[in-house]
């Protein structure tokens, strides 16, 4: 059988640039087992597998990384939701994640689908368990700011440092950060809107992320918890330089001390490749 599948840059508005997706864009014949051993393949941090609405979705997606299966992520999301919205002409994509449906606004720039914008599962927020673990595996003293963990389908602690020198010059232990299990370990920095990150998934099987959508949503809403910006300020971020994959990111936590309305997260997408699978 011939599966089809779509490959696309994600955060970023140059191709070979950003986070590799891979989207098959009908997932309809293709077995649960089958779709692990696709996504190892494709061996991209992420691989989603298009199928047809069960709600009120434009469609339904399934994440995997190389090792597993997840409920939800933010570049696989972006990104699939503008190839959908390129092969269908949409404004406007919902797609139905295990996390719940996540809209995703197009922006047609330049009469092309290359910007989406994305609401994202409202998450958890509480101190991380394993935060002295956290910070040897870094190989880091201290963190500006309190170590938590914030879940939104997917599990990331925050460690933030006193520069984006010390974020860029990170040398973090593998095997460390492996023991730490099923989540993304978040070291960044910055100042006023503009901040550098890092994200280390060893446990997830992603060793280094070049973008993390999922991430960026919790990150705005841990900076706004903390005062270092404003409720509904969008933050820009960078993240990937140091494994040649630069991207940027946008995001903000929308709200109130008392209470959470939403959490945006934006960027580009253009596609590179096309292809099937004949198995």
């Amino acid at each position: 059988m011939s599966h089809p599948y779509v490959v696309c840059d994600v955060f970023t508005d140059k191709a070979l640039e950003g986070n590799q997706l891979g989207v098959f864009t009908d997932a309809r014949a293709i077995p649960d087992e089958q779709m692990q051993r696709l996504a190892r393949e494709m061996n991209f941090s992420e691989t989603t597998f298009v199928l047809p609405a069960e709600a009120d979705g434009t469609a339904r997606i399934r994440i995997f990384t190389p090792a597993t299966e997840l409920p939800f992520a933010g570049h696989p999301t972006l990104g699939t939701a503008v190839v959908l919205a390129e092969a269908r002409g949409l404004d406007l994509v919902r797609l139905e994640t295990q996390s719940g449906i996540v809209p995703v606004t197009i922006d047609r720039r330049n009469g092309a689908p290359t910007f989406g914008r994305m609401e994202q599962p409202l998450p958890s927020v509480a101190p991380y368990e394993l935060a002295d673990e956290l910070l040897a595996a870094l190989r880091v003293n201290r963190s500006e700011l309190p170590v938590e963990v914030y879940d939104n389908g997917v599990r990331h602690a925050y460690v933030m440092l006193a520069s984006p020198e010390a974020v860029a010059s990170l040398r973090p232990e593998t095997g460390a950060l492996e023991q730490l299990g099923n989540v993304g370990a978040n070291a960044f920095a910055g100042f006023g809107t503009r901040y550098k990150t890092r994200m280390f998934g060893t446990g997830m099987g992603v060793t280094e992320d070049p973008a993390t959508g999922s991430a960026a949503g919790p990150l705005a809403l841990h900076l706004v918890r903390h005062g270092r910006v404003p409720w509904g300020t969008e933050i820009e971020i960078s993240q990937g330089v140091e494994i040649g994959r630069p991207s940027r990111l946008f995001a903000r936590a929308v709200g109130s001390p008392d209470r959470l309305e939403r959490v945006e997260v934006g960027g580009s997408a253009v596609i590179v490749a096309r292809g099937e699978f004949l198995l």
